[in-house]
């Protein structure tokens, strides 16, 4: 499964992935997914908001046991963000059978689109158009850089949009919801463990800052007489750095786009996309509110306007305590173990979204050298073995009583 995979929107100069949704890429994968439900004889079925199911079991039964994640990549993204779920999903389905076990509930696989929100710049939308956190006007009113709306998209790709939105008769369905994922970090390669459990997703979101200036000629313009947004946004960089230092948490701005975006030109807009998490809410205020606050003053002092867009974001989510003590008395059951690591992440994932109305959890496997989005992203064959081992005796703990 994993060599199949491998090449599917494979970028040839960077080595990263270009997985973005409803693209041709994303098609290649949705393809994938389908032939390995098929080829297991698994009930396959894509819902209203594209989001795709593999099904053993009777779905109308409800109270099923759910894992998956999502296979479509940040921009040059790594081969494991996502996918080490999807495939682990399907080679703990494999284990289980091997075992002989016996399922009492039924059991789902499924690839949850766009979750990365690289073409349309919203993290989740297929997960969050099931949960009801994003309404249809809002989904109708997501573009991508070219003009291209996610209804035209996935009308595009074959989809019909006019049914997405709110699923509740769905999240009705299942029981229980078990994500598996690399972990985005170090903390398992630092204490020598395999597999974790998450605890908690950080407190998280993106926000737009728009400096406006004047556009003018960059060989004739004295210094004296410019405003220059490009001069505001750079200080603004580097505050947030500062704040995040200073109160023990993330924030990057990684993206940027100027106009008119002449190497000759001073800019007359440079907007600027701030991301921010932390372990906590009141911690996260505070560094995105120092950030504003240092942009606004820094703004002023070169004369240029300046608006901040909150484009999204996603309250501390706690995993259900119930479901994540099941997982952990599974597993030191299994592996003899004393306990099992648990981590929280500051990561966002279907399973977070998920979080406020199905009973959630998460998995990780170790990253040795903690990179995520990015090409260099990795884990070693045997944790993601140990990995699969680890969903599979969860699965048989919670769907073969």
């Amino acid at each position: 499964m994993w060599r199949e995979l491998l090449p599917v929107g494979r970028h040839s100069d960077s080595g990263g992935y270009r997985r973005y949704a409803w693209t041709g890429a994303d098609a290649d994968c949705r393809a994938w997914f389908r032939q390995q439900a098929e080829d297991r004889g698994l009930a396959y079925e894509a819902d209203r908001n594209g989001n795709q199911w593999a099904w053993l079991g009777d779905p109308a039964a409800g109270d099923a046991v759910v894992t998956g994640s999502h296979l479509d990549s940040v921009p040059d993204g790594g081969a494991f963000d996502g996918p080490l779920g999807v495939v682990s999903s399907f080679a703990a389905l494999d284990e289980l059978r091997a075992r002989q076990a016996r399922f009492s509930r039924p059991l789902a696989v499924v690839n949850f689109g766009d979750e990365e929100g690289a073409r349309f710049g919203l993290a989740c939308v297929g997960s969050r158009l099931t949960a009801g956190l994003l309404t249809v006007e809002e989904a109708h009113r997501l573009t991508d850089g070219d003009g291209t709306t996610l209804p035209q998209a996935m009308e595009a790709a074959g989809y019909d949009p006019e049914g997405i939105g709110a699923d509740p008769e769905r999240l009705a369905r299942i029981g229980a919801f078990v994500e598996l994922h690399v972990e985005q970090g170090r903390a398992l390669d630092l204490s020598g463990d395999r597999v974790g459990i998450a605890s908690a997703i950080w407190p998280h979101g993106r926000w737009r800052f728009d400096f406006r200036g004047e556009a003018n000629h960059a060989g004739t313009t004295r210094l004296v007489d410019r405003r220059d947004p490009m001069l505001s946004y750079a200080e603004t960089v580097l505050a947030a750095r500062r704040e995040a230092e200073l109160a023990g948490a993330v924030a990057t701005f990684g993206k940027i786009s100027v106009e008119p975006n002449g190497v000759n030109a001073i800019p007359s807009l440079v907007r600027g996309w701030l991301d921010s998490r932390a372990a906590d809410q009141q911690t996260l205020d505070t560094v995105v509110g120092g950030i504003e606050k240092a942009a606004r003053e820094y703004a002023d002092a070169h004369g240029i306007d300046l608006a901040v867009v909150r484009e999204s974001f996603t309250p501390v989510v706690e995993f259900d305590h119930a479901l994540r003590d099941e997982l952990g008395r599974i597993l030191t059951t299994a592996s003899d173990r004393l306990e099992v690591p648990v981590l929280g992440t500051g990561a966002g994932h279907d399973a977070g979204i998920l979080a406020g109305r199905v009973p959630t959890a998460m998995l990780f496997v170790r990253n040795p050298t903690g990179v995520s989005h990015s090409p260099a992203e990795f884990a070693a064959e045997d944790d993601c073995v140990a990995g699969v081992h680890a969903l599979a005796d969860v699965l048989e703990g919670l769907a073969c009583r």
